[in-house]
């Protein structure tokens, strides 16, 4: 742990935390934490003599998280990773290159128009308590924190890569989340800065890549590295 240099002081009155009428052995006190609005001071009563110095909060939960036992569980199939945070888990899941049929709604009141539109490589980052996740493209399955992730090629997608789900209930279970992304219906909406060709729309690139096989992998637009996703909603 970090510490200021260490100080003495007497033996502290709180040795022994047990009362004297209580008919048991004496349990000596060996360490005290006093947490105060901006730092934490650890009195260490060993040896005879209290010692006393600042400490680092994050030192001390790393020194008890090697107590924790912890377990992912079943992980949902082409997870990227885990991660746990205080407000919860994320998820991120992979969905290789394919050919997705796409609804788009033109406009409120029109029927949805079905498209058969080739995507690259897709990465959901899924977070807890139904928060809407985010969604980015990469050329390939990311190996490495430091491998490039894209802005996902479609529309309903901030640039921040947070989904606007409007009113597509998206499932709590990661593995369903892509199928339930794809299954919503898209406006002509956060379509700007996704393509090289056609920056200000990516409905234009979509009319053309109606019924082709392969995303052109060119023309993505860089956003993040894959260490960067890992850390969204710290």
């Amino acid at each position: 742990m970090s510490s200021s240099p260490t100080t003495s002081q007497p033996t502290s009155p709180y040795r022994w935390a047990l009362p004297p009428e209580v008919e048991a052995e004496a349990d000596p006190l060996h360490l005290r934490l006093d947490f105060h609005a901006e730092s934490v001071v650890l009195h260490d009563h060993g040896e005879g003599v209290a010692r006393t110095r600042l400490v680092s909060a994050l030192d001390i939960a790393h020194v008890l998280a090697r107590e924790l036992d912890l377990t992912t569980g079943i992980l949902p199939p082409d997870t990227l990773w885990w991660t746990k945070t205080a407000l919860g888990v994320h998820v991120a899941v992979w969905r290789e290159a394919r050919v997705w049929t796409v609804r788009l709604r033109e406009q409120y009141d029109a029927r949805p128009r079905r498209l058969r539109l080739p995507m690259p490589g897709l990465v959901f980052v899924c977070l807890p308590a139904r928060q809407p996740p985010y969604v980015f493209a990469a050329k390939a399955r990311p190996r490495s924190p430091d491998d490039r992730l894209y802005h996902c090629p479609t529309y309903n997608v901030f640039a921040t890569g947070r989904i606007c789900t409007g009113s597509e209930v998206f499932p709590a279970d990661p593995s369903r989340v892509p199928d339930a992304f794809f299954r919503s219906h898209f406006s002509p909406h956060a379509g700007q800065g996704k393509s090289q060709r056609y920056p200000d729309d990516i409905g234009r690139l979509w009319a053309e890549l109606h019924r082709q096989p392969a995303y052109p992998l060119d023309d993505l637009v860089e956003h993040v590295q894959v260490a960067d996703a890992m850390r969204l909603g710290d």
